[in-house]
């Protein structure tokens, strides 16, 4: 099979290689399209490793055909998967309890975009972080994939929605998704908030402390990624006054029976709103698999909004081509 492989200078190319072998409860699946994220370029960049057993190659979102069946699935079964490694490439082996259908209506490219911001976003914003209709949430980065797919389900389910992000552009944008206030960064300072009821934070840093000064009494902090730092200052008192609740996780290393239950959960309750249209991927780009590079390019100058993708087979022509679904391009 052709995939993408990280050279000693960090670089990505195209390479040959076997198909990988399905480890038992796993599905093989012919890769129709792969998301991009922002771990991707980190474990390009050697700042993310790969947890144990997981794939070398980079992607951890996929499309595509069920090829060598397990668990529910048959051959023929058009799937979406949330995998720990290998979604750069022809063929991905992934738990079958991971694997979720195409959503009604979706096109591949469409579908790849869905599983890591949507399970993450549930896992963090409504498992952990127990989202109630008529509370606030504050989401940084909120015209990124993660961000885009919490302003909509956080809106869908009852929540008033309050974003951050770098550009005029990028806050209308979130607007436009369903939030209410939508913050530049650049030239505002969300520190003067008060009554958030939940934080859902990537960035980390110099963020946590003005993070802990808008909570509301019983306030919650989810941190997601630490962009901008992972070491911070904790005022145990002020915690202890707002009896405020800060956690956090990643979703990498979980178990596939952990993941398995955010998958179910999503099926019953967000993939119908998917199929509806209530809610919907935001796509940045499309690029070939072989142009790889150029799409964690684009990640790496932040101009994007919503969700790189990669199609495994499509001709040049197509490069760059407006996506079906929501665009703000």
């Amino acid at each position: 099979m052709r995939f993408i492989t990280v050279t000693e200078s960090r670089d990505l190319q195209l390479a040959e290689g076997p198909e990988p072998q399905p480890a038992p409860g796993e599905v093989l699946i012919r890769v129709a399209a792969a998301g991009v994220n922002r771990p991707d370029v980190m474990q390009r960049l050697g700042k993310y490793p790969p947890p144990p057993g997981a794939s070398p190659i980079l992607g951890l979102e996929v499309a595509g055909t069920v090829v060598q069946a397990a668990g529910r699935w048959r051959e023929g079964d058009e799937v979406c998967a949330l995998v720990s490694g290998g979604g750069y490439a022809e063929f991905c082996a992934a738990p079958a309890v991971q694997c979720l259908p195409v959503p009604e209506g979706f096109t591949m490219v469409d579908a790849a975009a869905v599983p890591e911001g949507f399970f993450t976003v549930w896992a963090n914003v409504f498992r952990r972080g127990r989202l109630q209709a008529g509370e606030t949430i504050l989401i940084h980065g909120g015209s990124s994939g993660i961000g885009t797919t919490a302003i909509q389900l956080a809106r869908t389910f009852g929540a008033r929605v309050i974003v951050t992000a770098g550009s005029d552009a990028k806050c209308e944008a979130c607007r436009r998704l369903g939030a209410e206030i939508a913050i530049n960064y650049k030239i505002a300072d969300f520190a003067e908030l008060r009554g958030v009821n939940l934080v859902l934070d990537m960035v980390g840093g110099t963020y946590f402390a003005k993070n802990m000064q808008v909570l509301a009494q019983d306030g919650r902090i989810v941190q997601i990624a630490t962009l901008q730092g992972r070491e911070v200052q904790l005022d145990l008192l002020a915690m202890m006054h707002l009896g405020a609740t800060i956690t956090g996780s990643t979703l990498r290393p979980r178990s596939p029976e952990y993941k398995g239950a955010i998958a179910r959960e999503l099926e019953e309750k967000v993939w119908p709103l998917l199929a509806r249209g209530v809610v919907k991927p935001v796509i940045d780009r499309v690029y070939p698999l072989a142009e790889a590079a150029k799409a964690h390019a684009r990640m790496e100058e932040g101009d994007h909004i919503g969700k790189i993708v990669l199609e495994v087979s499509v001709s040049d022509s197509d490069a760059g081509r407006p996506p079906d679904n929501i665009s703000f391009r």
